[in-house]
């Protein structure tokens, strides 16, 4: 096998379907950049798979569009969209030394050059180490698969889980991926419902044959609280779309950080006692509104006011069941809230009821 062995590093993205998707690759992309030493002299070459090469035409990429076929083909024989993941980094370790492979929802905190340096021959990068299988024992993997695994001497309750947000690989370590796709294929029918079965395999394809790193010091990587992430992501893009590699787009990327916004401690202790007047039921909803509420000085933490409510909401429905349009009025008209939110009121129901504000 012939390897091409390029200088740079290789930083991949598979980003397909809704607009979301592009948004957050696109953002991650953006972040790398944000963070290398020097911009004029690109120390990396980032490659996008993608079905949509439009959003990436303002940026040092290389694109490869990726058609129905060829994605329908490395999903098969179950459709299990995961898969491709291995597949694509199958293949660039047949072209290049190492190779990083980098989920969409993710931003750097440090330089890319960091996640390089974690990739050496004989072990595995991935965005973080997990538990132990053995810890979750009502797990579906758990469960249906440990008896298979240990027999075959592939698994035990000891090998850590881990997290493939990053998958990082050096060509001599390819193997793996052979063995995780065909664990993925031999498994899936018995796991179908299994969410993490890619990490899952790709984590006993390296169990006793690779080191494992992890790389949660340079990679955020939000697969929770993902509402309120993307919200501070199309702020920043609606912000700096037209030019997002000006000094003050860039700038701005240190804004886009991993925290949360929560009001500070004495607000939120005045909205605790302030959902003390609304009825049991709506106590949280309402403090979790005005959450949102809140004008943090963040301009990109504001951007996160409708995920908050939209979250608020769908905690509330979970706790107390599905509420009525006419109730949610009322609650949101109860006369200690309408104070609180003032001119917000309008603005939350309309969100909240899909309505114009009136």
């Amino acid at each position: 096998m012939h390897h091409l062995l390029p200088s740079r590093p290789q930083l991949v993205y598979l980003a397909f379907g809704p607009a979301t998707y592009h948004q957050e690759a696109c953002f991650s992309i953006i972040s790398a950049l944000a963070k290398l030493p020097s911009q004029t002299d690109l120390a990396i070459d980032i490659q996008v798979y993608t079905d949509n090469p439009q959003p990436y035409g303002k940026l040092p990429v290389t694109v490869h569009v990726l058609d129905a076929a060829t994605r329908k083909a490395w999903n098969e024989p179950y459709g299990y969209h995961f898969r491709s993941k291995h597949v694509l980094m199958r293949q660039l370790l047949q072209q290049y030394a190492q190779a990083v492979l980098i989920d969409t929802d993710t931003f750097f905190r440090t330089s890319p050059l960091h996640l390089f340096e974690r990739v050496r021959p004989g072990s595995l990068l991935c965005n973080a180490i997990g538990a132990r299988y053995g810890e979750n024992q009502k797990c579906l993997l758990y469960r249906n698969l440990l008896g298979a695994l240990e027999s075959r001497g592939l698994a035990d309750c000891q090998m850590p889980l881990i997290n493939s947000g990053v998958i990082g690989l050096c060509a001599e370590d390819s193997a793996a991926l052979d063995r995780s796709i065909a664990m993925m294929d031999e498994f899936y029918p018995q796991v179908p419902t299994a969410y993490t079965l890619e990490e899952f395999c790709l984590a006993v394809a390296a169990y006793r044959n690779l080191e494992l790193a992890e790389c949660t010091d340079v990679i955020h990587h939000y697969w929770s609280r993902k509402a309120q992430f993307r919200a501070k992501i199309q702020a920043w893009l609606r912000k700096h779309g037209d030019d997002p590699l000006c000094a003050a787009a860039l700038a701005d990327v240190a804004l886009v950080n991993d925290q949360l916004p929560r009001p500070p401690t004495l607000h939120r202790l005045g909205y605790k006692a302030l959902s003390l007047t609304m009825p049991s039921g709506e106590r949280q909803f309402a403090r979790e509104l005005l959450y949102g509420c809140y004008p943090y000085p963040n301009e990109f933490d504001r951007a996160c006011a409708s995920a908050w409510w939209d979250k608020a909401l769908e905690n509330r429905n979970q706790r107390v069941g599905r509420i009525a349009p006419e109730q949610l009025r009322q609650c949101l008209r109860h006369p200690s809230l309408r104070l609180s939110l003032g001119g917000r009121r309008k603005d939350i129901e309309a969100h909240l009821l899909g309505t114009e504000p009136n």
